[in-house]
């Protein structure tokens, strides 16, 4: 009877333990951020990016905290999701994209996430002159070169190193006479998560050789997550009191042009959509925004406050922050619901917006423009800050 006595009290007390730690497991559950929910992921699949093409290894990489979570691609230095939090604490992805390399290579819109180089944004007839000597970028922008030419850094497989889970090293050597330009380009771009809900995104670079450099990153964005819609409800406001004019080419004609009583300004909060539609002959160049802004030179922790926007149904805010001089908005016009995003929806007109912190476009062949030449033992270095917060 007395063994039988003891026997019982020992499966109570296990039974007790069993339960205490049954209830550790559900608290430790619980207070897991949903922005690192394991379905998150199901979106995105390893098996989708692991391949080889150039003879390097491609793959799929996250970096995260708890209040956002990214993922990239090595092919194209690509920022391919963005999870953040909207108004109801409801993880929502603002970077659309798609669910494998497949769908990047097939892609008839190249820069989708992808790092932008070695020249971000037009070179005019893709030609430009350092030290008397003229070079040739090849032409695929009409007569023009675009965003580094046919292979541009969208196109290229980059080495990847996840330093730690909130920070992720993307580098390439562009080699001399790559896409035409010259000397060998040492390039690491650095994308990490800060404490206080940015993306940061630093750019590094040097030259055995006169070179130029405008580096940047071609998110697409939809603040009211990817497939939501229309982004012409969403509110902008650019600190920016100029715009460099543009051609029919989209080629800068050298003048700054002040944003007053022009549908280019957005000193105050607009809606995108509120004058897209004007009959202002810029509008009518770009089939919409896709301008570069000058932006005013007001500082604050030694950045440039860029922009801000907020999606109109999520509640979520996006400032930009940069130590760059320009700003390129494009408001989506050339989508033409020719690619599948990974949520399963097409990309149609206007359901994404860009914004590039970056040099002007065909600053080489503006000599009112700053300049982006990099001569050897220089160090080309630049950072951007894309911080989100929650507007209710």
């Amino acid at each position: 009877m007395k063994n039988i006595q003891i026997a019982a009290v020992l499966l109570l007390v296990l039974f007790q333990f069993n339960c205490k730690e049954g209830k550790k497991e559900n608290t430790v559950s619980k207070d897991k951020p949903e922005i690192a929910s394991d379905s998150i992921k199901t979106v995105l699949e390893t098996k989708n990016f692991d391949t080889i093409i150039d003879g390097k290894k491609v793959g799929l990489y996250w970096i995260e905290n708890k209040d956002i979570k990214a993922a990239f691609t090595n092919y194209g230095g690509r920022l391919i999701g963005l999870w953040v939090k909207d108004k109801n604490g409801k993880s929502t992805d603002v970077v659309v994209g798609m669910n494998s390399i497949k769908g990047y290579k097939n892609s008839t819109e190249p820069y989708f996430g992808a790092t932008i180089g070695r020249v971000g944004n037009r070179v005019a007839l893709g030609k430009f002159t350092l030290e008397g000597k003229q070079y040739q970028i090849p032409l695929n922008n009409g007569k023009n070169a675009l965003h580094g030419g046919v292979k541009g850094f969208q196109d290229v497989v980059w080495n990847a190193e996840k330093t730690n889970e909130n920070t992720l090293v993307f580098t390439y050597v562009s080699p001399d006479g790559e896409q035409g330009f010259p000397g060998n380009l040492n390039v690491k771009v650095t994308y990490s998560i800060t404490e206080d809900g940015a993306v940061k995104m630093e750019y590094e670079a040097t030259t055995d050789k006169t070179t130029i450099a405008n580096l940047t990153n071609h998110a697409f964005f939809n603040l009211n997550g990817e497939g939501s819609g229309t982004i012409l409800n969403h509110e902008l406001q650019i600190y920016g009191d100029k715009f460099t004019p543009v051609d029919e080419g989209l080629i800068p004609t050298g003048e700054f042009k002040s944003v007053k009583n022009t549908p280019f300004d957005f000193t105050s909060k607009h809606t995108i959509g509120e004058r897209i539609e004007n009959k202002d002959e810029q509008l009518k160049f770009g089939k919409g925004y896709d301008h570069n802004y000058v932006l005013n030179d007001e500082k604050r922790d030694g950045f440039i406050h860029a922009a801000t926007i907020k999606g109109d149904v999520s509640g979520i805010a996006l400032d930009i922050y940069t130590e760059e001089p320009g700003l390129q908005f494009y408001s989506g016009n050339f989508m033409q619901s020719q690619n599948t995003f990974k949520s399963g929806v097409k990309d149609d007109f206007r359901t994404a917006f860009a914004l590039e912190t970056q040099h002007f476009p065909d600053a080489p062949n503006q000599p009112k423009f700053p300049q982006i030449t990099l001569k050897a033992g220089e160090k080309y270095h630049t950072v951007s800050l894309y911080q989100f917060s929650v507007e209710k």
